[in-house]
């Protein structure tokens, strides 16, 4: 039995957001396909079953008002007939609630999954994304963050101390405010700064209890490739020189890719694939494996896709030469 499994709900389509946003039903239908065939990831993965997240385990990091915000907004688009935006970025059609449901439930399927020492790893091609959803608001189109629904999870089942690596383009704000004051909860997020949503400065490093337990690595657009992975190689080193966690996840965004729409990094598939070595090296030293890979940002259509397939390969530890920057994949 393969050690890395796949999760892709099938309801990950049904999120409409118009014909011209960003974040459209292509980059997991694209993503999907990739995988599908992509010969080293078949050969070392295999495919989970996905499952709903229920109303007590969204609720275990949004409120209820929230919850019953996005239900809404799908049951009133599917009176109208029309889209429903939650704010400039956000939108809500008629299948968006059961679509994020789905998606943050596919993280508790990955996580259940490693918990029954049936997987090791895991990828979930999760849509909408999540990490930018608060407690009590959907924002930067996301609606639940299931990386969080997924972190609140794990301890649910006994891991005590996770881990979550944020490295999209974007700061991961929902992610840091909901386990802002938790010293149970490490967030190390490496993004481009200033850059949406205004969050994420070196500065911001937990309150109370949390205090040192959030690490943000902030980077000036441009930034070069090599001083990105020296960044991002310090900031696990300074985590894991006092924070062993039992549990690993990475809000996996490919958006700091050069070729991408929204951001101004400059990473490449090699890039990509070093961060996964090193996360997995952090798995394998603290957590026995345990590593949960969350789809975030990235929509570039030409270059997603194979960017996840070599991000999945390096995390099934499968030797796959990615390109490097300037050659096509």
């Amino acid at each position: 039995m393969s050690q890395t499994w796949l999760f892709a709900p099938p309801t990950h389509a049904n999120h409409l957001t118009g014909s011209h946003h960003p974040e459209t039903a292509a980059r997991t239908t694209r993503i999907i396909r990739a995988l599908e065939q992509d010969v080293h990831v078949q050969t070392a993965c295999q495919w989970g079953m996905p499952r709903p997240a229920t109303t007590d385990e969204l609720a275990r990091v949004h409120t209820p008002d929230h919850l019953a915000r996005v239900a809404e907004a799908s049951r009133a688009a599917q009176a109208r007939q029309q889209l429903v935006a939650l704010d400039p970025d956000t939108v809500v059609s008629a299948g968006s609630y059961e679509a994020a449901g789905d998606a943050a439930g596919a993280v508790l399927a990955a996580v259940e999954a490693i918990h029954q020492g049936k997987a090791r790893r895991a990828f979930v091609a999760a849509r909408p994304p999540g990490h930018h959803a608060t407690p009590n608001r959907a924002m930067g189109f996301c609606l639940f963050n299931n990386v969080a629904v997924g972190a609140r999870h794990a301890q649910h089942l006994g891991f005590q101390r996770v881990l979550i690596v944020d490295w999209d383009v974007h700061h991961g704000n929902g992610t840091q405010d909901i386990f802002y004051a938790d010293p149970s909860v490490f967030f190390f997020s490496i993004h481009q700064f200033p850059h949406y949503p205004g969050t994420g400065s070196q500065w911001e490093r937990g309150v109370g209890p949390g205090e040192g337990f959030t690490l943000n690595v902030p980077l000036r657009a441009g930034t070069p490739a090599a001083a990105y992975l020296e960044a991002f190689e310090a900031g696990l080193e300074t985590i894991t020189s006092h924070f062993h966690p039992d549990f690993v996840f990475i809000s996996a965004g490919f958006d700091a890719h050069v070729a991408d729409p929204l951001g101004n990094l400059n990473l490449t598939d090699r890039d990509f694939v070093q961060m996964t070595h090193l996360v997995n090296k952090v798995a394998d030293r603290f957590s026995a494996g345990r590593l949960v890979s969350v789809l975030e940002g990235g929509y570039n259509l030409d270059t997603l896709p194979q960017t996840v397939c070599h991000h999945v390969a390096a995390l099934a530890g499968v030797a796959e030469e990615a390109p490097a920057a300037g050659e096509k994949p």
